[in-house]
């Protein structure tokens, strides 16, 4: 029988009310537990990490807006990645990360779930891991995590999602097939282990979690642990290398799911939610296909298909619709910090 206990109890310290409980809950250990897509090219402009460029406006509505935070897409030319903060009526180019030689940087670059942090790998061409590199949103404050046991100085780049954040402070990155939990506000490896699941995921707050032991999937949310099952669609199925969880609700009950590729670069997209306490698929309101799904700290679920966003309650209740400014509608949406 899995025995699961708190693997991260013992983490540095508190940092503010928001993050309080997350370091508590940082993952799972048990007994026998088994252990990137740009969209179309962007114009380049002058600029380091660090620099806030205007960008294009976007179009004044007097309908009320749902989702009166910042939401955070990933926009990428060919020498770098460009950051749009896109909060009520404007779009910002916050900050530019240069790509370096390979594909290390693309498939990494990512925000942290309130929107305060950037992280990412630096390795050469031809490379699969490299040096992990974080960053405040607008790119200032660039730091490199050196070794420090248990971390090896290196980290994975290509694959599905080799980082994964646990709230603002924590970035779990895999090295030697194996999971390290890193504390981004000391830059060094967190106290705790990150245990030896696979295809880990947190809540925004980092209470809840979900991941694979020995091949069966599971979340949790605080209180306990529940196993699930999900068959994904099987017309698409054998274009992929399997399905795995991208986004989990506040109370850890409901995970949001995505195809992995067949190759090494970047995949951010879901399709479904799926009830972990019933293993049954959640019918969503709206139409179109659906390109991902997000659980937000303020507990709503933004569902983004090619016509706009749906925002959606907690109870998957519409809650109104979002037009996408056109410089971002065809990047990645990393992050929504309320």
């Amino acid at each position: 029988m899995n025995v699961f206990s708190s693997a991260a109890a013992g983490t540095t310290r508190l940092r503010g009310a928001r993050h309080a409980v997350a370091l508590a809950a940082a993952a799972l250990a048990t007994v026998g537990l088994s252990a990137c897509t740009g969209g179309s090219p962007e114009p380049a402009a002058p600029g380091t990490p660090g620099t806030v460029t205007s960008a294009a406006p976007v179009a004044r509505s007097d309908a009320p807006t749902p989702l009166t935070g910042t939401r955070y897409y990933l926009g990428l030319t060919g020498q770098e990645a460009v950051i749009h903060a896109v909060r009520g009526d404007v779009d910002r180019v916050t900050a530019r990360i240069p790509l370096g030689a390979g594909d290390c940087v693309r498939n990494t670059i990512t925000i942290s779930p309130y929107g305060e942090r950037l992280a990412w790998v630096e390795g050469g061409a031809g490379k699969d891991a490299g040096a992990l590199v974080t960053s405040m949103i607008d790119g200032s404050g660039k730091r490199t995590v050196e070794r420090k046991p248990p971390f090896g100085g290196t980290a994975n780049c290509l694959g599905s999602n080799p980082l994964v954040w646990n709230t603002n402070d924590l970035l779990m990155v895999q090295q030697d097939r194996r999971s390290v939990l890193i504390d981004v506000a000391d830059n060094e490896p967190a106290d705790g282990d990150a245990g030896n699941e696979t295809l880990k995921w947190w809540s925004a707050d980092g209470r809840s979690w979900a991941a694979v032991s020995e091949g069966k999937p599971y979340a949790t949310d605080g209180s306990g642990v529940h196993f699930y099952r999900y068959t994904p669609p099987k017309a698409e199925a054998a274009q992929h290398d399997g399905w795995r969880v991208r986004s989990v609700s506040m109370d850890g009950r409901y995970v949001a799911v995505g195809w992995m590729n067949t190759d090494p670069s970047r995949n951010d997209g879901s399709f479904a939610v799926v009830d972990t306490t019933t293993s049954t698929v959640v019918d969503l309101p709206g139409e179109g296909d659906i390109r991902s799904i997000l659980f937000t700290a303020d507990e709503k679920v933004i569902v983004r298909r090619a016509g706009g966003i749906t925002v959606l309650d907690k109870s998957f209740r519409p809650a109104g619709t979002v037009e996408e400014p056109a410089a971002v509608r065809d990047r990645t949406l990393l992050a929504y910090a309320a």
